[in-house]
Protein backbone atom coordinates (compact mmCIF):
# COMPACT_ATOMS: atom_id res chain seq x y z
CA UNK A 1 0.00 0.00 0.00
CA UNK A 2 1.76 3.58 -0.90
CA UNK A 3 2.33 4.97 1.66
CA UNK A 4 -0.01 8.12 0.80
CA UNK A 5 -3.07 5.84 1.26
CA UNK A 6 -1.95 4.84 4.68
CA UNK A 7 -4.09 5.61 7.56
CA UNK A 8 -3.28 9.07 9.30
CA UNK A 9 -2.01 7.41 12.19
CA UNK A 10 0.01 4.86 10.47
CA UNK A 11 1.39 8.05 8.52
CA UNK A 12 2.09 9.55 12.01
CA UNK A 13 3.73 6.87 12.93
CA UNK A 14 6.34 6.45 9.99
CA UNK A 15 7.47 9.80 10.46
CA UNK A 16 8.51 9.45 13.94
CA UNK A 17 10.44 6.13 13.40
CA UNK A 18 12.25 7.08 10.43
CA UNK A 19 14.10 9.64 12.21
CA UNK A 20 17.35 8.78 13.02
CA UNK A 21 17.31 9.43 16.58
CA UNK A 22 14.38 7.19 17.24
CA UNK A 23 16.05 4.43 15.26
CA UNK A 24 18.92 4.91 17.08
CA UNK A 25 17.35 4.90 20.72
CA UNK A 26 15.49 1.70 19.86
CA UNK A 27 18.45 -0.20 18.48
CA UNK A 28 20.66 1.10 21.26
CA UNK A 29 17.97 -0.99 23.32
CA UNK A 30 18.20 -3.87 21.72
CA UNK A 31 21.81 -4.03 20.15
CA UNK A 32 23.94 -1.52 22.04
CA UNK A 33 26.82 -2.51 19.45
CA UNK A 34 25.09 -1.19 16.56
CA UNK A 35 24.05 2.25 18.00
CA UNK A 36 27.11 4.01 17.41
CA UNK A 37 25.69 4.65 13.97
CA UNK A 38 24.42 8.54 13.37
CA UNK A 39 22.17 7.25 10.39
CA UNK A 40 20.34 4.22 9.53
CA UNK A 41 18.83 3.30 5.92
CA UNK A 42 15.47 2.98 6.13
CA UNK A 43 13.23 1.28 3.57
CA UNK A 44 9.27 1.61 3.03
CA UNK A 45 9.48 0.00 -0.14
CA UNK A 46 11.21 -3.60 -0.47
CA UNK A 47 10.79 -4.15 -4.08
CA UNK A 48 14.37 -4.51 -4.64
CA UNK A 49 14.95 -6.72 -1.85
CA UNK A 50 18.91 -6.83 -2.33
CA UNK A 51 18.65 -3.03 -1.23
CA UNK A 52 16.99 -4.32 2.14
CA UNK A 53 20.56 -5.28 3.58
CA UNK A 54 22.37 -5.85 7.05
CA UNK A 55 21.97 -3.04 9.21
CA UNK A 56 18.87 -1.42 7.42
CA UNK A 57 15.78 -0.80 9.03
CA UNK A 58 13.05 -2.26 7.26
CA UNK A 59 9.04 -0.21 8.24
CA UNK A 60 6.02 -1.81 7.96
CA UNK A 61 2.98 -0.18 9.11
CA UNK A 62 5.02 2.23 11.34
CA UNK A 63 6.60 -0.35 12.87
CA UNK A 64 10.45 -0.55 12.54
CA UNK A 65 12.43 -3.79 11.96
CA UNK A 66 16.20 -4.36 12.02
CA UNK A 67 18.05 -6.19 9.38
CA UNK A 68 20.44 -8.67 10.51
CA UNK A 69 20.96 -11.07 7.63
CA UNK A 70 19.69 -13.34 4.89
CA UNK A 71 18.05 -16.15 5.68
CA UNK A 72 20.05 -19.79 4.79
CA UNK A 73 18.56 -22.90 3.73
CA UNK A 74 21.38 -26.39 3.47
CA UNK A 75 19.93 -29.34 1.89
CA UNK A 76 21.24 -33.09 1.86
CA UNK A 77 24.74 -32.29 2.22
CA UNK A 78 25.00 -29.16 0.17
CA UNK A 79 26.44 -26.00 0.99
CA UNK A 80 24.05 -23.00 2.96
CA UNK A 81 21.77 -21.51 -0.23
CA UNK A 82 21.62 -17.62 0.89
CA UNK A 83 17.90 -16.39 0.50
CA UNK A 84 18.26 -12.96 -0.32
CA UNK A 85 14.29 -12.47 -0.35
CA UNK A 86 14.36 -13.91 3.49
CA UNK A 87 15.57 -11.52 5.76
CA UNK A 88 15.78 -12.60 9.88
CA UNK A 89 14.71 -9.17 11.86
CA UNK A 90 14.18 -7.90 14.82
CA UNK A 91 11.23 -6.05 15.76
CA UNK A 92 12.54 -2.44 17.42
CA UNK A 93 9.30 -2.35 19.40
CA UNK A 94 9.34 -5.26 21.22
CA UNK A 95 13.13 -6.65 20.61
CA UNK A 96 11.67 -9.85 19.07
CA UNK A 97 13.31 -12.14 16.42
CA UNK A 98 11.53 -12.45 13.09
CA UNK A 99 11.57 -13.65 9.88
CA UNK A 100 10.84 -11.39 7.25
CA UNK A 101 9.92 -12.72 3.90
CA UNK A 102 9.74 -10.13 0.92
CA UNK A 103 8.32 -10.54 -2.28
CA UNK A 104 10.16 -13.13 -4.64
CA UNK A 105 8.33 -15.37 -7.79
CA UNK A 106 9.55 -18.29 -9.22
CA UNK A 107 7.82 -21.26 -11.25
CA UNK A 108 9.49 -24.40 -12.63
CA UNK A 109 7.25 -27.91 -13.18
CA UNK A 110 7.82 -30.92 -11.03
CA UNK A 111 7.22 -34.32 -12.17
CA UNK A 112 6.11 -37.76 -9.60
CA UNK A 113 5.93 -40.71 -11.98
CA UNK A 114 3.95 -39.51 -15.25
CA UNK A 115 2.24 -36.59 -12.95
CA UNK A 116 3.43 -33.16 -13.72
CA UNK A 117 3.14 -30.16 -11.53
CA UNK A 118 2.88 -26.52 -12.35
CA UNK A 119 5.20 -24.61 -9.19
CA UNK A 120 5.28 -21.40 -8.45
CA UNK A 121 5.98 -19.26 -5.80
CA UNK A 122 2.99 -17.17 -4.10
CA UNK A 123 2.98 -14.91 -1.51
CA UNK A 124 -0.66 -14.01 -1.48
CA UNK A 125 -1.20 -17.62 -0.50
CA UNK A 126 0.87 -17.63 2.22
CA UNK A 127 -0.33 -14.45 3.32
CA UNK A 128 -3.69 -16.32 3.25
CA UNK A 129 -3.00 -19.54 4.92
CA UNK A 130 -1.28 -17.26 7.88
CA UNK A 131 -4.34 -15.99 8.92
CA UNK A 132 -6.23 -19.56 8.29
CA UNK A 133 -3.71 -21.41 10.81
CA UNK A 134 -3.13 -18.37 13.60
CA UNK A 135 -3.26 -20.06 16.65
CA UNK A 136 -2.73 -23.43 15.41
CA UNK A 137 0.22 -25.28 17.26
CA UNK A 138 1.85 -27.10 14.03
CA UNK A 139 2.52 -24.41 11.88
CA UNK A 140 4.56 -21.49 11.73
CA UNK A 141 3.04 -17.83 13.32
CA UNK A 142 2.80 -14.53 11.92
CA UNK A 143 0.82 -11.83 9.79
CA UNK A 144 0.92 -10.14 6.61
CA UNK A 145 1.25 -6.73 5.45
CA UNK A 146 2.41 -4.76 2.62
CA UNK A 147 5.34 -2.06 2.33
CA UNK A 148 4.88 1.03 0.58
CA UNK A 149 4.67 0.13 -3.27
CA UNK A 150 1.96 -2.97 -2.10
CA UNK A 151 4.34 -5.95 -1.91
CA UNK A 152 2.84 -8.27 0.35
CA UNK A 153 5.65 -8.80 3.26
CA UNK A 154 5.11 -11.61 5.66
CA UNK A 155 6.62 -11.12 9.13
CA UNK A 156 6.92 -14.48 11.05
CA UNK A 157 7.50 -15.15 14.52
CA UNK A 158 11.32 -16.96 14.94
CA UNK A 159 11.02 -20.80 16.21
CA UNK A 160 13.23 -22.12 18.32
CA UNK A 161 14.38 -25.43 17.43
CA UNK A 162 16.42 -27.05 14.76
CA UNK A 163 14.59 -28.49 11.72
CA UNK A 164 13.66 -32.41 11.70
CA UNK A 165 15.84 -32.92 8.99
CA UNK A 166 18.58 -32.10 11.18
CA UNK A 167 17.87 -33.61 14.16
CA UNK A 168 17.41 -37.12 12.46
CA UNK A 169 20.82 -36.39 10.82
CA UNK A 170 22.35 -35.69 14.15
CA UNK A 171 20.90 -39.21 15.79
CA UNK A 172 24.02 -41.57 16.38
CA UNK A 173 23.53 -45.68 16.61
CA UNK A 174 21.99 -48.24 14.68
CA UNK A 175 18.97 -48.06 13.05
CA UNK A 176 17.33 -50.98 14.90
CA UNK A 177 18.37 -48.88 18.37
CA UNK A 178 16.38 -46.10 16.43
CA UNK A 179 13.34 -47.57 15.42
CA UNK A 180 12.48 -49.03 18.53
CA UNK A 181 13.77 -46.16 21.08
CA UNK A 182 13.20 -42.79 19.30
CA UNK A 183 11.19 -43.88 16.28
CA UNK A 184 7.61 -44.47 17.75
CA UNK A 185 7.65 -40.88 19.71
CA UNK A 186 8.98 -39.38 16.09
CA UNK A 187 5.72 -41.39 14.66
CA UNK A 188 3.52 -40.11 16.98
CA UNK A 189 4.28 -36.42 16.29
CA UNK A 190 4.60 -36.61 12.57
CA UNK A 191 1.25 -37.83 12.41
CA UNK A 192 0.24 -34.68 14.35
CA UNK A 193 2.06 -32.69 11.61
CA UNK A 194 0.49 -34.98 9.24
CA UNK A 195 -3.33 -34.09 10.90
CA UNK A 196 -2.31 -30.23 10.64
CA UNK A 197 -2.06 -30.58 6.55
CA UNK A 198 -5.24 -32.56 6.56
CA UNK A 199 -6.97 -29.17 8.64
CA UNK A 200 -5.09 -26.63 6.21
CA UNK A 201 -6.66 -29.39 2.89
CA UNK A 202 -10.43 -29.29 4.56
CA UNK A 203 -10.21 -25.37 4.36
CA UNK A 204 -9.29 -25.94 0.38
CA UNK A 205 -5.49 -24.87 1.10
CA UNK A 206 -2.41 -26.99 0.72
CA UNK A 207 1.04 -26.48 1.79
CA UNK A 208 2.80 -26.38 -1.59
CA UNK A 209 6.23 -27.13 -0.38
CA UNK A 210 6.72 -30.33 2.02
CA UNK A 211 9.76 -31.68 3.02
CA UNK A 212 11.23 -32.46 5.68
CA UNK A 213 13.66 -29.49 6.52
CA UNK A 214 10.00 -27.63 6.29
CA UNK A 215 9.02 -29.20 9.63
CA UNK A 216 10.78 -27.27 12.78
CA UNK A 217 11.20 -29.11 15.93
CA UNK A 218 9.89 -25.92 18.44
CA UNK A 219 12.69 -26.21 21.11
CA UNK A 220 9.67 -25.03 23.99
CA UNK A 221 6.74 -27.04 23.35
CA UNK A 222 8.05 -29.96 21.54
CA UNK A 223 5.78 -29.65 19.10
CA UNK A 224 6.84 -29.95 15.22
CA UNK A 225 5.75 -26.73 13.03
CA UNK A 226 5.15 -26.50 9.59
CA UNK A 227 7.03 -23.72 7.83
CA UNK A 228 7.18 -21.80 4.11
CA UNK A 229 3.83 -22.19 2.53
CA UNK A 230 4.38 -19.28 0.06
CA UNK A 231 4.87 -22.02 -3.48
CA UNK A 232 1.84 -23.05 -4.77
CA UNK A 233 1.17 -25.41 -7.85
CA UNK A 234 -1.41 -25.90 -10.40
CA UNK A 235 -2.66 -29.57 -10.25
CA UNK A 236 -3.24 -31.05 -13.35
CA UNK A 237 -4.99 -34.31 -11.10
CA UNK A 238 -5.47 -34.55 -7.49
CA UNK A 239 -5.50 -30.96 -5.84
CA UNK A 240 -3.81 -32.70 -2.76
CA UNK A 241 -1.36 -35.11 -4.56
CA UNK A 242 1.92 -33.15 -4.18
CA UNK A 243 1.57 -32.44 -0.77
CA UNK A 244 0.85 -36.17 -0.45
CA UNK A 245 3.53 -37.24 -1.75
CA UNK A 246 5.89 -35.21 0.17
CA UNK A 247 4.16 -36.12 3.54
CA UNK A 248 4.99 -40.22 1.77
CA UNK A 249 8.67 -38.95 1.18
CA UNK A 250 9.49 -38.04 4.76
CA UNK A 251 7.91 -40.76 6.08
CA UNK A 252 10.06 -43.03 4.48
CA UNK A 253 13.09 -40.34 5.86
CA UNK A 254 11.71 -41.12 9.42
CA UNK A 255 11.05 -44.54 9.27
CA UNK A 256 14.63 -45.34 7.49
CA UNK A 257 16.56 -42.96 9.78
CA UNK A 258 17.78 -41.37 7.22
CA UNK A 259 17.88 -42.11 3.15
CA UNK A 260 18.27 -45.24 2.26
CA UNK A 261 20.57 -45.39 -1.37
CA UNK A 262 20.45 -47.77 -3.78
CA UNK A 263 23.52 -47.43 -5.33
CA UNK A 264 24.90 -46.83 -1.69
CA UNK A 265 23.37 -50.65 -1.04
CA UNK A 266 25.54 -51.82 -3.75
CA UNK A 267 28.49 -50.59 -3.31
CA UNK A 268 28.36 -52.05 0.42
CA UNK A 269 27.25 -55.55 -0.82
CA UNK A 270 23.91 -55.19 1.02
CA UNK A 271 22.99 -59.47 1.64
CA UNK A 272 19.36 -58.09 0.24
CA UNK A 273 20.30 -56.34 -2.93
CA UNK A 274 19.32 -59.88 -5.14
CA UNK A 275 16.22 -58.90 -3.57
CA UNK A 276 15.39 -55.39 -4.98
CA UNK A 277 13.63 -54.81 -7.97
CA UNK A 278 13.10 -50.89 -9.84
CA UNK A 279 9.05 -51.44 -7.90
CA UNK A 280 11.07 -50.88 -4.65
CA UNK A 281 12.21 -47.79 -4.88
CA UNK A 282 10.76 -44.11 -4.18
CA UNK A 283 8.52 -42.89 -6.93
CA UNK A 284 9.83 -39.46 -6.67
CA UNK A 285 13.58 -39.86 -5.78
CA UNK A 286 14.30 -43.36 -7.82
CA UNK A 287 17.62 -43.88 -6.22
CA UNK A 288 15.97 -43.96 -2.86
CA UNK A 289 14.62 -47.17 -1.19
CA UNK A 290 10.89 -47.43 -0.34
CA UNK A 291 10.68 -50.93 0.57
CA UNK A 292 12.49 -50.44 3.94
CA UNK A 293 11.23 -54.16 5.43
CA UNK A 294 13.79 -55.56 2.40
CA UNK A 295 16.50 -54.20 4.21
CA UNK A 296 15.11 -53.95 8.13
CA UNK A 297 12.62 -56.66 8.26
CA UNK A 298 11.53 -55.51 11.83
CA UNK A 299 9.60 -52.87 10.20
CA UNK A 300 5.82 -53.82 10.52
CA UNK A 301 4.00 -54.96 7.68
CA UNK A 302 1.32 -52.23 8.46
CA UNK A 303 3.93 -49.52 8.44
CA UNK A 304 5.59 -50.90 5.24
CA UNK A 305 2.54 -51.27 3.17
CA UNK A 306 1.84 -47.47 3.88
CA UNK A 307 5.57 -46.68 2.27
CA UNK A 308 4.73 -48.76 -0.69
CA UNK A 309 2.05 -46.67 -1.59
CA UNK A 310 5.18 -44.27 -2.13
CA UNK A 311 7.18 -46.53 -4.33
CA UNK A 312 7.30 -47.05 -7.92
CA UNK A 313 5.39 -50.13 -7.76
CA UNK A 314 2.30 -48.57 -6.43
CA UNK A 315 -1.23 -49.03 -8.47
CA UNK A 316 -2.89 -47.11 -6.32
CA UNK A 317 -1.96 -43.71 -4.56
CA UNK A 318 -3.53 -41.68 -1.80
CA UNK A 319 -5.76 -38.89 -2.84
CA UNK A 320 -6.94 -37.60 0.78
CA UNK A 321 -4.94 -37.32 3.85
CA UNK A 322 -8.18 -38.70 5.81
CA UNK A 323 -6.79 -42.11 3.54
CA UNK A 324 -3.24 -41.83 4.73
CA UNK A 325 -3.96 -41.36 8.59
CA UNK A 326 -6.69 -44.01 8.60
CA UNK A 327 -3.61 -46.73 7.42
CA UNK A 328 -1.27 -44.86 10.16
CA UNK A 329 -3.74 -45.41 12.73
CA UNK A 330 -3.88 -49.25 12.14
CA UNK A 331 0.50 -49.47 12.47
CA UNK A 332 1.62 -50.96 16.04
CA UNK A 333 4.86 -49.74 16.85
Amino acid sequence: MPVDRLPPESRSALTAVTTDEAISQRVATWFPSLADRRRYRCHTDATDFYRVDYGDVLILDGRPYLILNNAKEGRFGLDDQEKFWVKRAVDLESGQRKIIKLVFYEQFTAHIGNIAFDCFRSPRKEARILGRVAGHPHFMQGFATFDSRGNIIRVLDFIYGKSLYDTIEEMAGSHRTYFYNDFPVIFDRFKACIEAIGYLHARGEKHGDIRRDHIIIDRESGHYRWIDFDFNYRPRENIYGYDLFGIGNILIYLTGKGDLLVPDLFRRAHPSIGRLTSRDRNIVFHHRLANLKKIYPYVPESLNRILLHFSVGANWHYEHVDQLLEDLARVSL
